[in-house]
């Protein structure tokens, strides 16, 4: 059973500290792998493997990991996580593995996963690390997939690769908009992602 505060936890870096919209962190993968929801899928649910397994395996160690290389041992923890995550889309989605092409091999830098370590499960049990990691790559994941299926639509007019504009629109004049393939829509996107957030928050607290 989660108690209340398994559930702040849990509940925290989804809406209030979203690692995204609040941390501002993992921008990078946002911007690179969001074109189509296919790739932001594979990308959100790889990176939640590894901080749910970084965390619980950090947490599990902290006591017997001395301070002076913490980082290098978290490092290690996350790289290899990242190995096996790597090797099993490489073995099962392979297109969608070629797609993602550095990214799944850059989560081992990201400020996400060495800041949950380093901040969370370096001081909490595995039970709170577990639900702490879980919580940030859902966090992460909502966002992703938020970015992802506004420039799919809009860029593409498709959903996860599968047209959903009537071949009578097209025929009407209708025509995909570029720039939602390109880094620039991203970054408008998260930005208005974030501004939205923060202004639904700020009248939240005001009421």
């Amino acid at each position: 059973m989660f108690s209340r505060k398994d559930k702040k936890i849990f509940k925290d870096p989804v809406w209030e500290n979203n690692p995204i919209t609040f941390q501002v962190l993992g921008i990078c993968s946002a911007l690179a792998v969001t074109v189509q929801m296919n790739t932001a899928l594979v990308m959100s649910i790889a990176l939640t493997v590894v901080l749910v397994g970084s965390n619980v395996i950090i947490s599990l160690l902290r006591d017997y990991i001395p301070s002076k290389i913490r980082i290098i041992v978290m490092l290690a923890v996350v790289a290899s996580l990242v190995i096996v995550v790597d090797q099993i889309l490489k073995a099962y989605v392979y297109d969608i593995s070629k797609q993602l092409s550095v990214f799944v091999g850059l989560i081992i830098t990201n400020c996400i996963i060495l800041g949950r370590g380093e901040g969370f499960a370096m001081a909490n049990p595995p039970k709170e690390s577990f639900i702490d990691g879980l919580g940030n790559g859902i966090g992460y994941s909502v966002l992703l997939m938020a970015v992802a299926t506004i420039r799919e639509i809009l860029g593409s007019g498709s959903v996860f690769g599968i047209s959903i504009v009537p071949q009578a629109l097209y025929n009407l004049g209708y025509a995909d908009n570029g720039l939602m393939v390109l880094a620039p829509a991203a970054f408008i996107i998260v930005g208005l992602l974030i501004w939205g957030q923060r202004a639904v928050m700020g009248m939240t607290k005001d009421d």
